[in-house]
């Protein structure tokens, strides 16, 4: 005599990876979490110590690429910290906040410690670790996080197109904001350089070029079979 007995499955957005330890998804929320917080800590000692010297002007400094990028990375952080740390499972969307992030980390982190790192500053010189969190730790950390973390849903290519958006209208809104005003965040960007229009075309397709491969390396990732970890492949598993 055989009977059939009903086991109900448990639900994905209460399961992150079902297989993977509860304590190792915790620590990562927490260390995001941490991350979160070191972020925001960085731009507030910033904008502190910049205003303590009289060298805070609010529309440069929220203007800054790496500023705005690095506000949405305590949000997005924030987030999958508190989503990893209930032990939730992680929406595509959130997925592709996170592929972001880690774009624009990246980018930020190339093009600061390849351009800009060691020209002359001509206001007030601050403190110098928040620079190195945001440029260099945060954007290792996000690397780090999204290659060997767990609980990172499987994207699509065409996601893409949602990583692009926000770099393409600071763009959009930095040239024309500097033709109004004269009045440029980043060197490579200015026409009246010594490369003229030609060198700052060059720098944006080629800047505009490196995040997609980024991003589409990070989303290749998400799809490789070695990191497909999926939670509807878990679940299953723990059904049979």
């Amino acid at each position: 005599m055989t009977t059939n007995v009903q086991r109900k499955s448990p639900r994905s957005r209460d399961v992150a990876f079902v297989g993977t330890p509860p304590k190792a998804l915790r620590f990562v929320g927490v260390l995001r979490l941490i991350a979160s917080a070191l972020v925001l800590a960085s731009i507030a000692t910033q904008v502190i110590d910049e205003s303590i010297h009289n060298d805070f002007v609010a529309v440069e400094y929220y203007s800054y690429f790496t500023i705005q990028s690095s506000l949405i990375n305590v949000v997005i952080l924030a987030l999958s910290g508190l989503v990893a740390v209930r032990l939730r499972a992680e929406s595509n969307l959130l997925g592709v906040l996170r592929a972001s992030v880690v774009s624009y980390a990246v980018v930020t982190a190339v093009v600061y410690n390849v351009l800009l790192r060691g020209l002359p500053d001509d206001g007030y010189v601050g403190v110098q670790w928040p620079n190195e969190v945001i440029h260099v730790w945060v954007p290792l950390f996000l690397l780090l996080d999204w290659l060997f973390s767990p609980a990172r849903p499987v994207l699509r290519m065409r996601d893409v197109r949602i990583v692009i958006i926000y770099p393409i209208a600071w763009l959009a809104f930095t040239i024309v904001r500097g033709l109004l005003d004269g009045w440029f965040p980043y060197p490579f960007l200015e026409p009246d350089g010594p490369d003229g229009w030609g060198g700052v075309l060059v720098y944006v397709l080629g800047i505009a070029g490196f995040i997609i491969a980024i991003a589409v390396g990070l989303i290749a990732i998400s799809r490789a079979k070695w990191a497909r970890g999926t939670i509807k492949d878990r679940l299953s598993a723990s059904d049979r």
